[in-house]
């Protein structure tokens, strides 16, 4: 047993932070139990089941605050600006430098989130996404506390270089202070949030999202270590995606039919594409619900989407830049018809 594992102790006891103690003291106990003294390791052990405790695995821990968020194995195509940031903040935590509180802004749909996930990944780190719904409370001055509870329970983290906090639109409690139209009472919430960011514990990763970048506090920004735009797409950049994403789906529901150059003439009909997770949910969608006797027909209902639903004339789509053949997939009209409307008209 170190002298830090007393201190944190003593600590976690005067806060009042459970959790913290609890997690502290396991860590003792398998201290004690590396070093040979296992019956020490087990009276302790015991102590602790008496008083309802529960043994946390690896980086694993109860709370009314955080939920866990599965990760996934599935590749996530960004920007290049964008995935060099990512990885300049792989890069960051690997080396334990004590930079870990990172802010991602942008439009809804751009990768924020799953970009976390992605990082999580890489990291080999669990993730635990903040329940905001049980920090807030309509009673005076109880959102402070929960927040300092919630920034006890981050602290109190037996591995913190296990875990992967993520603050999920944080705007929900961080808008800016001096903004007349904020309740007074979220506004001494953000300064609670500025007080434990200062005295966070620098072993922990903490990765915040927002679409409400503009009406931040600007104090609150300065506390992050980063800060990465996620609102630079090119329309380069989202028909790129585009593509991956479908040939994603064609793999994954084993539908044949591809026309790479079909596809990404109906994406140009979408002003503007739309980001990422638009795009995956629609894209998705196309290919699941396609009729599997017609290989184009995922096709045809990204097209009906890029419309509106509405359809075009066989003369402009002509004009559009679609060939005879792809008039035929998109509209139903056969080659020989569409061309004989082209003539006439």
């Amino acid at each position: 047993m170190k002298k830090r594992n007393i201190i944190n102790l003593i600590k976690y006891y005067t806060d009042e932070n459970d959790v913290g103690f609890r997690n502290e003291a396991f860590e003792i106990a398998r201290d004690f139990d590396e070093s040979g003294d296992h019956q020490l390791a087990e009276y302790v052990m015991a102590l602790l089941s008496n008083a309802n405790t529960f043994v946390p695995q690896t980086s694993e821990f109860e709370s009314s605050f955080f939920d866990k968020v599965t990760v996934g194995n599935e590749s996530l195509p960004l920007p290049e600006l964008i995935e060099q940031d990512i990885i300049g903040i792989l890069n960051a935590v690997s080396r334990n430098l004590g930079i870990g509180k990172f802010l991602f802004q942008g439009a809804p749909g751009t990768g924020k989130t799953e970009s976390v996930k992605q990082i999580a990944r890489i990291l080999g780190r669990d993730l635990y996404s903040t329940d905001f719904s049980a920090v807030i409370d309509s009673k005076l001055g109880q959102t402070q506390k929960n927040i300092a509870a919630l920034f006890s329970e981050i602290n109190g983290l037996a591995h913190p270089e296990k875990v992967i906090i993520l603050f999920d639109e944080i705007d929900a409690i961080a808008l800016d202070r001096t903004n007349s139209n904020d309740l007074r009472e979220m506004g001494r919430a953000t300064s609670a949030l500025l007080k434990e960011l200062d005295r966070m514990d620098e072993r922990v990763v903490l990765i915040a999202t927002t679409n409400l970048f503009d009406h931040f506090d600007k104090a609150l920004v300065r506390r992050f270590d980063s800060v990465v735009d996620f609102n630079r797409y090119g329309q380069d950049d989202l028909l790129e995606i585009a593509e991956t994403l479908l040939n994603s789906f064609l793999t994954k529901y084993k539908c044949q039919g591809r026309n790479v150059r079909l596809f990404r003439k109906i994406m140009s009909l979408y002003s503007p594409i739309p980001y990422p997770g638009e795009l995956k949910n629609t894209i998705r969608t196309a290919v699941a619900f396609s009729n599997p006797n017609d290989e184009f027909d995922y096709l045809k209902r990204l097209y009906y989407s890029a419309c509106d639903g509405k359809t075009m004339s066989v003369q402009e789509l002509k004009d559009k830049g679609f060939t005879l053949r792809e008039i035929e997939v998109l509209s139903g009209v056969s080659k020989s018809q569409a061309a004989r409307e082209l003539k006439e008209s």
